[in-house]
């Protein structure tokens, strides 16, 4: 018998501010001290879905605990889905990613865990800091190209 397919859910949050004229800027944060990725930049809010919890109710989560943003789960816009894998076969390393992009926030985005984040700030998709989380580059220059697809796969 062949074992089911097992991921974890993340959900993700693209905080986008328009610039007329020049490309729109992008919310990173530098990770620091979390154990995964540490000292790579990403987006803004993210993380695991909860036992119980929906997707877009983890993303509003997210974006109050590490933020101090409001964001409501119906100004939720699906950017993509990414469906990912290390190759490794283990379950840790067997992902699907919800990056959404909220329509509006209340709120003026803050550094709410310092204790996980070094630093917070707003860049230029086409000027992205060095180095970002690779899976999350590979959205950041989707969305700069204008070639987001509604499905991304990854690692396969």
């Amino acid at each position: 018998m062949v074992e089911r397919f097992q991921v974890i859910p993340a959900a993700y949050l693209v905080l986008l501010r328009e610039r007329p004229g020049m490309a729109d800027e992008v919310l990173l944060t530098l990770r620091r001290g979390t154990g995964y990725m540490d000292e790579h930049w990403a987006c803004g809010a993210a993380g695991h879905v909860e036992a119980g919890e929906s997707v877009l109710a983890a993303a509003a989560r997210e974006a109050h605990e590490e933020l101090g943003i409001s964001v409501q789960e119906h100004d939720l816009v699906p950017v993509t889905v990414m469906h990912r894998s290390a190759g490794n076969g283990d379950p840790v390393d067997e992902r699907v990613d919800f990056f959404f992009r909220p329509s509006r926030w209340a709120g003026e985005p803050r550094r709410r865990e310092p204790h996980k984040s070094a630093a917070l700030g707003w860049f230029a998709l086409d000027a992205l800091p060095d180095p970002v989380v690779p899976h999350e580059r590979v959205v950041l220059d989707a969305l700069r190209h204008g070639t987001v697809p509604a499905v991304t796969v990854l690692g396969f």
